[in-house]
């Protein structure tokens, strides 16, 4: 590959001429945020940040940068887990924070074409009060809605209304060679050809850049209600998920969560959690026209609760006591993350039926290794989160001790026929393991499809099957 070329005074001048220098970050402006994203330890600067704010800029600069063999990386929020938003080959980052408008509510075809750098916080605020619903949930929601399209993000609702792709009619994308290119629209099939679209969907911008998105929305349920079910152990709260998804009840959300990490969310917030007694509780979320029909889902639900082991039912059929459980449940990443020194994630996906087969070799690695390890995830799509802690370790040790934790978690969780990541991507982090887990004939087309749409590979190198 034909190395990439350095970003010199000349290529700042031309660029200026596309954007305006006043949105251009340039050597020693740039800040230290843009150089990693939530959890990545290592550091890479780009040589050049460019807030853009069109569609039309970001085929200009695509334009220019294959015609000189630039690396350019797509950025959002930064609140990535993997890496894949930070500019390990340096060249430009492409911020798209400032295109954050929403372009159109279709009450018709019952879509929102919305621009990448829209919060998910703020989509759901606007489309919530027009009586509409989004369904993805990611905890995370000061990330973007491209970055969230990028990694295909699921998060707690997935159980019941899928994961980002279902809910992606359309998009406008740039191609690496500034071609603007729109896939998809508001019609609900399409059997025309390759699914496109979809394969930008969880590309990590590899492919192309993503200007704008057509979301498919729902109707607003009226009422929700929450329930927190403790159990003496985990086995006990994952075994109650499948007789729980099989019944016609399904919830809107099936979270499991243990002690330790309730009590870290606990001081993290400075506030208690409704119970903290028990090893392991399940927190499920039901949704509906109205509170009766919502009570019919959560009876059932309840009474095979009950029969796996619970000890007792807390129903939040409030604003407030639904808030104070998953204030807590939201804060579980940054409370574990304020425990320790640095941290790393392992991400998982396993068949629902091996959640606790997978979290019980965890505790056995916790207890082999004497590394602190914190679990939480979505019980009802068998994804795990387990973070690994460095506390009081050198580097040396750390490095060390990771390699060997991660590599032991992602072959479990291969043996038990899941993949390496539920949500979050495989990015810079976790492109090793992918290879891995993957057969090489798998990755091998991967890489052919990357080169179909980027030949010169200059967007966002060194990430997902490179």
């Amino acid at each position: 590959m034909t190395p990439y070329k350095q970003i010199t005074e000349e290529d700042l001048r031309n660029l200026s001429e596309i954007t305006g220098r006043e949105r251009i970050l340039w050597q020693k402006e740039i800040n230290e945020e843009y150089s990693h994203d939530e959890l990545s330890a290592g550091r890479h600067y780009p040589e050049l940040v460019i807030k853009a704010a069109a569609a039309e800029e970001i085929s200009k600069i695509l334009a220019y940068a294959n015609k000189n063999n630039i690396p350019v990386t797509p950025r959002g929020a930064g609140t990535g887990l993997v890496g894949a938003a930070v500019a390990v080959e340096q060249g430009i980052l492409l911020d798209t924070t400032l295109m954050n408008h929403f372009i159109e509510l279709d009450e018709q075809n019952l879509t929102l074409t919305v621009e990448p750098g829209v919060l998910l916080m703020e989509l759901a605020e606007y489309v919530e009060k027009r009586g509409y619903f989004y369904p993805p949930d990611p905890g995370e929601k000061s990330a973007t809605i491209g970055g969230n399209i990028s990694t295909n993000a699921g998060g707690m609702r997935a159980v019941k209304f899928g994961v980002t792709r279902d809910y992606i009619r359309g998009l406008e994308i740039v191609l690496a060679d500034g071609t603007i290119m729109t896939l998809g629209g508001k019609t609900v099939k399409n059997s025309s050809g390759y699914a496109l679209k979809d394969l930008i969907v969880g590309s990590e911008g590899t492919l192309a850049i993503i200007t704008k998105a057509i979301l498919r929305l729902l109707p607003l349920p009226k009422k929700n209600v929450s329930l927190l079910v403790p159990f003496p152990t985990l086995e006990q709260a994952i075994s109650a998920v499948p007789p729980i998804i099989k019944s016609k009840a399904i919830p809107t959300a099936i979270e499991f969560m243990e002690k330790e990490v309730i009590k870290d969310a606990e001081e993290y917030l400075g506030r208690k959690f409704p119970d903290n007694q028990a090893d392991a509780y399940l927190l499920l979320k039901f949704d509906g026209g109205t509170m009766e029909e919502i009570a019919s889902y959560y009876d059932s639900v309840a009474h095979i609760c009950l029969e796996q082991g619970a000890t007792d039912l807390l129903i939040a059929d409030t604003d407030e006591r639904a808030e104070a459980i998953w204030k807590a449940r939201g804060a579980f990443l940054e409370a574990i993350k304020s425990s320790t020194t640095a941290m790393d994630e392992v991400d998982v996906v396993v068949p629902r039926s091996s959640v606790n087969d997978l979290v019980e070799y965890i505790h056995q690695l916790q207890k082999q290794t004497g590394t602190r390890i914190k679990c939480f995830g979505h019980a009802g799509d068998g994804n795990l989160h387990a973070y690994i802690l460095k506390d009081d370790m050198t580097e040396e040790q750390w490095e060390k001790t990771l390699e060997m934790t991660m590599g032991k978690m992602y072959q479990k969780a291969h043996s038990l026929k899941g993949s390496v990541s539920g949500e979050h991507g495989i990015g810079y982090a976790k492109k090793e393991y992918l290879k891995k887990s993957m057969p090489e004939e798998a990755i091998q087309i991967m890489k052919g499809i990357k080169k179909a749409f980027d030949p010169l590979n200059i967007l966002n190198p060194c990430k997902v099957c490179q």
